[in-house]
């Protein structure tokens, strides 16, 4: 039987801390209801932290052996995911093509974004118990996307993806919940197993989440939202480890 085609290697980076993680993570302390933005959600920047974490991670690829890194990226088009993909190949002085993909972008919040879990609770009780209701994979807010969405544009992407960058090793810079979508589609996963994944443990900005592709043509997952690369050593101060939420959350 032929082979199809495809990467050989999977490379999943959630984006380095934004603005918006630490006005969230403010928010919530506070107990406000909205976020302290002054920009859209696609143009919100990395922070100073996000900033040393995305060049740490270059860093670190670029510490790799050459025939082991990524050979090509693939970024969402959003400013916190495309300047982690930037700053991550200059730190590293690596020469690879950076490609925007509007596939890869955020979950679209629709009339939540910029809120916080009490806000929404306050301003839109109905939407909560309805989000009680139906549950976090296919809940979908007023005017934006549920997970089972972004399952759609993740399945798209691979599909579209897999004989533009056949045996290549892929990086992909994304966001959190598209992340967690990538591991339902790649591992064929049920809803309940990837909501238990989800509330066992936070993705990290900037961590690595790496799949090797076998001879059926399947991904296997060789590790998950992996954070070693920020460690300090010998050669720099490393960065620090963050993981604040990126989805608004009613419940």
């Amino acid at each position: 039987m032929a082979r199809e085609p495809g990467p050989a290697a999977l490379w999943l980076v959630r984006h380095a801390e934004s603005m918006g993680n630490v006005a969230d993570a403010a928010a919530h302390d506070s107990g406000a209801g909205r976020l302290e933005l002054d920009v859209r959600d696609p143009d919100v920047p990395l922070s100073p932290t996000g900033e040393s974490q995305a060049d740490a991670l270059g860093r670190w690829l670029a510490g790799m052996p050459e025939d082991e890194r990524p050979t090509t990226v693939l970024s969402s088009p959003f400013t916190r995911a495309a300047t982690t993909a930037q700053r991550a190949l200059a730190a590293g002085g690596l020469d690879l093509t950076i490609r925007y993909d509007e596939r890869l972008r955020e979950r679209d919040f629709g009339a939540f974004d910029g809120m916080t879990g009490a806000g929404i609770r306050a301003e839109y009780p109905d939407e909560a118990r309805r989000r009680g209701l139906l549950g976090k994979f296919y809940y979908r807010p007023p005017g934006g996307e549920s997970w089972a969405d972004v399952a759609l544009r993740i399945r798209s992407l691979l599909a579209t993806e897999a004989l533009r960058h056949d045996g290549e090793r892929l990086l992909c810079v994304s966001h959190q919940a598209v992340l967690m979508v990538f591991r339902y589609v790649l591992e064929e996963l049920s809803e309940a197993a990837l909501l238990e994944i989800d509330r066992g443990e936070p993705v990290a900005n900037t961590s690595v989440t790496r799949y090797v592709r076998g001879d059926g043509g399947s991904f296997g997952l060789v590790e998950y939202n992996a954070v070693t690369h920020l460690a300090a050593d010998e050669h720099d101060a490393g960065a620090p480890v963050t993981e604040e939420n990126d989805v608004p959350s009613p419940a």
